[in-house]
Order: C-alpha cells, then structure tokens, then sequence
C-alpha cells in the first residue's frame, strides 16, 4: 500500500449552513443508552453536507420509567413527526417498528450547537421529501 495522506477536507470543518436537508434512513436500531435506557437510534444519510457530517444520529428515548412522562411525550410526538415525514400513518396501538424507518427518504432541519468545544448538529424537524429541494435550503419550517 502506498502512502496515505490527508486531503483538504480533512483538515478543514466545513460546517453546513443550518436548514433543510434531503435525507435517507441508513440505519434504524433499537438500543441502550450510557444510562442503559431504551431508545431508538435513527441515523441519516444527509446530502448536500462534507464528509465530516454526512451521517448524523437522532435518539428517541421512549422508556417512560426512565424519564420522565414530559420527556417520554416530546420524545415520541418528534417520532410520530418522523413517521409522517417518511410517509407512514401509524395508530393508537401500533408497535414502534426500526424496519418501518429503514431507508425512508425525507427532509430534516438542523441547526449547530456548540458541543465539547466543536459544532454539531441537533435535528429540529422531519418532514416529506419535496422535488428539486436544494440542500440546506431554509424554507419555512413546517413541522
């Protein structure tokens, strides 16, 4: 193997503009949190962004014996907010399925936050995939 260097946009924190961007579902799994709490993990594959934020992670913990009621509803009010944005339509008594997510095509919002003295991204709202949506555009919110 030759020698390995480093390119430009590795050394460089190109941050993307907060805003809309077309996503798909890479990965959705159930798992434990540090506090060993169950939450859903979904990761999303974002277009329009360098390498260093091409994937970013939402969880949803929805354990309501490990938050508390308040926490457990915002929780799952932001993942009902993603199942109509990936075009689901789920009912009173539906199980919470990672298979319904994966590979769902939609919009998120993000907007940075200082984080451990560098920038990272909360997502701020989910919604449906719309045609020709340029990245980071920052159309009214919608959700």
């Amino acid at each position: 193997m030759g020698t390995v260097r480093f390119g430009s946009e590795d050394l460089t924190e190109a941050v993307p503009s907060p805003g809309w961007y077309p996503t798909r579902i890479t990965s959705c799994r159930w798992r434990k949190s540090a506090a060993g709490n169950q939450m859903l993990r979904v990761v999303y594959g974002m277009e329009g962004a360098g390498a260093a934020y091409a994937r970013l992670a939402e969880y949803f913990v929805l354990d309501e014996g490990a938050t508390s009621q308040l926490a457990a509803a915002v929780s799952r009010r932001r993942l009902a907010s993603l199942y109509h944005a990936a075009g689901l339509s789920p009912n009173p008594g539906d199980a919470i399925s990672p298979a319904d997510l994966a590979g769902a095509e939609l919009e998120i919002e993000i907007e940075p936050e200082p984080w451990q003295g560098r920038t990272r991204f909360r997502i701020i709202g989910h919604r449906p995939q719309r045609e020709h949506s340029p990245a980071g555009s920052s159309r009214e919110r919608t959700s």
